[in-house]
């Protein structure tokens, strides 16, 4: 089964879903949605329609590891998709993660609205390949 990382968002949540054999970055969308139930419900949606085994959420936390400013919101939404999934929600930490995806989408001259509509699926898979690559590393 896949593994599907989430990057929630006020306004748009990026989703990455694994491969088959849980290797790589296999596809990515992103949920425009201010409305938790809407994006729970379409999370959902896409569980089904990928096949996805495990849920991995990005979690925010300052560079020193605290919790960061929104790490209740974040807890709230996670227990609720577990509801909504009947799924556990692995919290993963995600920082510099939106950093990161901003400069991978300068790099390749991604700029305005165009990197926008593709910033949080960016980060989506950048969770996922962290979390991947400690799956790899912890299951040898």
């Amino acid at each position: 089964m896949k593994i599907m990382a989430i990057d929630y968002g006020d306004a748009r949540t990026g989703i990455a879903i694994s491969d088959a054999t849980c290797t790589i970055v296999g596809a990515t969308t992103v949920i425009h949605s201010r409305n938790r139930e809407k994006t729970a419900q379409s999370i959902r949606e896409l569980i089904a329609h990928h096949d996805v085994g495990t849920l991995v959420m990005g979690f925010p936390r300052n560079m020193d590891g605290s919790e960061g400013p929104r790490a209740e919101l974040y807890r709230a939404f996670a227990a609720y998709l577990e509801e909504v999934t009947a799924m556990p929600v692995r919290l993963w930490d995600e920082r510099r993660t939106t950093v990161e995806a901003h400069q991978i989408l300068s790099d390749h001259n991604y700029h305005g609205k165009k990197r926008k509509n593709t910033v949080d699926a960016v980060a989506a898979s950048l969770i996922l390949e962290g979390y991947l690559d400690y799956a790899r590393l912890h299951r040898d």
